[in-house]
């Protein structure tokens, strides 16, 4: 089942798996179409720990769907380097539509110019990138239309946000129940 709503999730070689999966499986148990879009020369790319995933477009075949969220993911920089991304983020971002990064990817947003006076996050050590950004503490951060994120150990919590901004709480509430499993509340057991 589809709610309509539509989120496009950006990848290029050397993506952060774990940001870039668990996001799409978290917005999809959410019931928001999404469709990961490779930047790289073919639909199959290498993230940066060497996992090769296939995405279901390639940019030229995605970049004027009229998606409500773009999602960037981290695990490199290499992001900023990709004119017509920068590109697209601008045109989102003129719109009004969502914007979210998580890890080293809110560089994007700070290259563009379009954190200056917002809070914002990103990796730790990585801060020099939001240029113009209240850097926050928190570990997901939603000024106006743009979110941001720390990095993997985040993941679950900032795709949840997104669900949040676009179906609402009760929605990401629903999605997060399996997340919370009191197991997850416990400390990591010390090795035997």
């Amino acid at each position: 089942m589809s709610s309509g709503i539509k989120a496009a999730l950006f990848m290029i070689g050397g993506f952060e798996e774990t940001e870039a999966l668990t996001t799409v499986d978290i917005l999809r148990r959410g019931e928001i179409d999404v469709t990961t879009v490779s930047l790289g020369g073919s639909r199959r790319l290498a993230g940066r720990s060497r996992i090769t995933v296939e995405a279901d477009a390639m940019f030229s075949d995605a970049e004027n769907e009229p998606f409500d969220m773009l999602v960037i993911p981290g695990g490199t920089t290499a992001y900023v380097e990709h004119a017509d991304l920068l590109d697209l983020v601008r045109r989102h971002h003129g719109q009004g539509k969502h914007l979210a990064a998580i890890c080293a990817a809110p560089a994007v947003f700070g290259k563009l110019g379009l954190l200056s006076g917002r809070r914002a996050i990103i990796f730790p050590g990585m801060e020099k990138w939001l240029d113009g950004a209240v850097i926050s503490d928190d570990i997901v951060v939603t000024d106006g239309n743009i979110t941001t994120s720390k990095g993997p150990g985040t993941t679950v919590y900032f795709a949840l946000r997104l669900v949040e901004i676009l179906r609402g709480r009760d929605a990401a509430l629903s999605v997060a129940g399996p997340f919370q499993a009191q197991e997850l509340k416990k400390p990591i057991p010390p090795l035997s």
